[in-house]
């Protein structure tokens, strides 16, 4: 905007500056140069003597305003503005677009213009600063039919002919969600105290609310779900949920597969009561553990078999003590508690002690004593002469009166049996006797 302007002779300037309307009297008026939507574009092309030129560079539609040259003497009063000014009016190119419109409709974007054209002028259009394959309209509007979401941006317009472009309008296209795809992390395989990140992406317009699911129960929201310090219990299918105003869309499932070391580790003995020599029985070990663990079976701290089941045929005595089984995988082991097999049996290895010196004198006595070994101990005895068939006595102990061949017989809950018989002799004053000891 070519400017000049002068003064009094003998007024020397003391500042020139340009501003812009409206100008209010007793307000000093702001300068252009220390406004920053002016400074970086703003020119000043005169001096301080007549010359008051500026250069405006790239002027918008709102530039469109009046503006003044104020300048600035050393006389008291000697403030001087230029009117009625500089009107400028700044011709321009919009796009009028909706703001907002939905996938699958029809859009109708308009290029209007404040200058006057002729009915020959084409349009030219742009989506992000590109030609759409140099598309030229005798209208002013651009239909776009069934909108995609490929269609959003910025559009600008330009009228063939012309090197000037509209500034950019633009287009956002709202859409339902994608199928989420759900990733974890780490990838791999997940030990028990790890930490894990399921990560939830899906496209979507506006952004989606991102929901988490383990099975049908709702654990958490957001577009990363972590666990810290993952246990088995955590195991299971996920899965999350992408919805916003236009839908909702469900990821696939995803298996949390959860390794750990062995725990839980018991014992279980089939049946109920007491195990009596002869039985079968069966120990069960039981185990929780991912991957599946190997069971091994201790009696005492000596190894007796391996496998889940550990089957004892026709138990016996020898049979009785404390078992265990140890659980084993890659991430660790462990024992179970003790359980005690008590094998019960009937007595055996019936034998007869003879005490005292082995002489006696007539008319008196000796002490025959039972002994036997069973489970539960025998507490029943039975004292015969033999080739008698009712018993002369009974308890572990018996006193015999007169010569001949004794025996006991033990018994118990389950079962009975009976010893070797022994002699006892007597010969006038005195007793000789013969033991006879016979041990099953």
């Amino acid at each position: 905007m070519n400017c000049t302007y002068t003064y009094p002779t003998g007024y020397q300037i003391r500042r020139v500056f340009w501003t812009k309307g409206p100008v209010r009297e007793f307000v000093e008026p702001p300068d252009l140069s220390e406004d920053p939507e002016y400074s970086q574009r703003l020119q000043y092309l005169g001096d301080k003597q007549q010359i008051c030129t500026i250069r405006l560079s790239h002027v918008t539609l709102k530039d469109s305003r009046m503006y003044y040259f104020r300048f600035i003497t050393n006389k008291p009063g000697g403030r001087y503005i230029g009117t009625p000014g500089v009107t400028l009016t700044v011709t321009d190119l919009q796009v009028e677009s909706p703001e907002r419109v939905t996938e699958g409709d029809s859009v109708r974007l308009t290029c209007k213009s404040s200058c006057t054209l002729t009915d020959r002028a084409t349009f030219i259009w742009y989506r992000n600063s590109q030609p759409l394959t140099e598309r030229r309209d005798r209208n002013n509007e651009l239909l776009l039919q069934s909108v995609r979401r490929e269609d959003a941006g910025r559009y600008s317009c330009a009228v063939h002919g012309h090197n000037h472009i509209s500034p950019a309008a633009e287009l956002n296209v709202t859409y339902p969600p994608e199928n989420p795809v759900l990733s974890i992390s780490p990838s791999g395989e997940i030990v028990s105290g790890d930490s894990v990140t399921l990560i939830c992406s899906s496209d979507s317009n506006p952004p989606a609310e991102i929901s988490w699911f383990k099975g049908r129960t709702f654990v958490g929201s957001g577009r990363i779900y972590s666990i810290s310090k993952i246990s088995s219990d955590d195991s299971g299918e996920y899965k999350c949920r992408s919805i916003n105003e236009h839908g909702e869309k469900y990821s696939d499932a995803v298996t949390l597969n959860v390794m750990y070391a062995p725990k839980s580790v018991s014992v279980l003995i089939t049946g109920s009561g007491e195990i009596v020599s002869g039985d079968s029985v069966t120990l069960i070990c039981s185990s929780d553990s991912n991957p599946p663990a190997e069971i091994s079976w201790f009696k005492g701290g000596t190894f007796v078999g391996s496998g889940r089941i550990f089957n004892i045929s026709k138990i016996s005595s020898d049979d009785s003590g404390e078992y265990k089984c140890r659980s084993i995988n890659e991430h660790g082991e462990k024992y179970s508690d003790a359980v005690t097999l008590n094998v019960m049996y009937p007595p055996r290895s019936v034998s007869v002690l003879i005490t005292g010196s082995g002489e006696i004198v007539s008319g008196g006595s000796v002490t025959l004593i039972c002994s036997s070994d069973s489970n539960p101990p025998a507490l029943n005895f039975s004292w015969f002469k033999e080739n008698e068939s009712s018993a002369v006595g009974s308890g572990q102990s018996f006193s015999a009166l007169q010569s001949g061949r004794f025996y006991c017989q033990a018994h118990n809950q389950h079962g009975s049996q009976r010893s070797d018989a022994v002699t006892v002799t007597v010969k006038g004053r005195a007793a000789h006797i013969l033991t006879l000891l016979f041990l099953k």
